[in-house]
């Protein structure tokens, strides 16, 4: 069950969902984006396979030149102040985050992070006029938080600044662990088969880079395997309605296989739509949920 208040008189306020102790916003400080980086370099180099440079190592953050334009949604527990959780002072911890990137702000500053693996450029300019872009990159929550409320509170927090900024069409590259495409035979050829981009939609992986999706045939594939195996933040991205791109990319650094997802917001079921909230409002998330 969710519950929802108007939003207090001061628009500014930067609270988006809140379920009990757990709050979503966007960071506003220099503290604020430590700490999600903090996380992420816990998550995607101490738990996960991704390989740090030497600057990563020295100062136990994830962080690229993007960061510094990007705006970073962050989920807070604040019954966790000073944790071991990546969060940095005495304030609560930071213990899930989305790196968000608009196209406006993409545009000023060099192009999307997207495009060192997708060649995305000719649909955002086949759109152009008539669709707005938001790249969703770097998601991460730490391992106790990976729960459904979580994941809520995070898309609470998408969908608000998806529509408070007038953006028409999420995409990214989200990542399954390994760099083996035969191992991952299973889940590459569903998303091939059952999932691509129409026409209208279609986006390649770099000619360099790109890896055959298609490794087994329709007719052969068990679709409740498939789905099984299937990383959670991907699952949840078909649920929304998502297109997947055509090839898969390896990334050697943070040793995952990386997709593209393509969302555009028509594709969002009402069922959805309602559950996420108007932006013009507050979110608060009973507890019990």
């Amino acid at each position: 069950m969710i519950a929802t208040a108007t939003m207090q008189e001061n628009r500014n306020s930067v609270t988006i969902a809140r379920r009990g102790p757990m709050e979503v916003r966007l960071a506003t400080t220099p503290g604020d984006i430590h700490s999600s980086q903090a996380l992420r370099y816990r998550v995607f180099y101490q738990e996960m396979s991704a390989r740090p440079d030497s600057d990563a190592l020295k100062t136990k953050l994830d962080k690229d030149a993007f960061d510094e334009f990007c705006e970073h949604l962050v989920v807070l527990d604040h019954s966790c102040k000073n944790c071991d959780v990546g969060g940095v002072g005495t304030g609560p911890a930071v213990i899930g985050t989305y790196r968000l990137l608009s196209q406006d702000i993409a545009e000023k500053n060099g192009g999307f992070y997207t495009s060192s693996e997708f060649d995305i450029t000719p649909l955002v300019n086949s759109k152009r006029g008539t669709h707005k872009f938001l790249e969703l990159g770097r998601s991460c929550v730490l391992k106790q938080y990976r729960t459904k409320p979580t994941l809520e509170l995070l898309w609470h927090g998408i969908w608000r600044y998806v529509r408070l900024r007038g953006l028409d069409v999420m995409l990214g590259c989200a990542s399954f662990a390994g760099v083996d495409p035969q191992e991952l035979a299973l889940p590459l050829s569903f998303l091939h088969h059952k999932c691509s981009a129409p026409e209208e939609w279609v986006v390649k992986a770099l000619p360099e880079r790109y890896v055959n999706m298609n490794r087994i045939a329709e007719a052969e594939l068990d679709l409740r395997a498939a789905m099984r195996v299937m990383p959670p933040l991907i699952k949840g991205y078909l649920r929304l309605g998502a297109y997947i791109g055509d090839g898969a990319v390896i990334d050697e650094q943070f040793g995952t296989i990386d997709i593209l997802i393509i969302l555009p917001n028509s594709r969002i079921s009402a069922r959805y739509l309602s559950h996420f909230g108007d932006p013009d409002e507050h979110i608060i998330l009973d507890a019990e949920v």
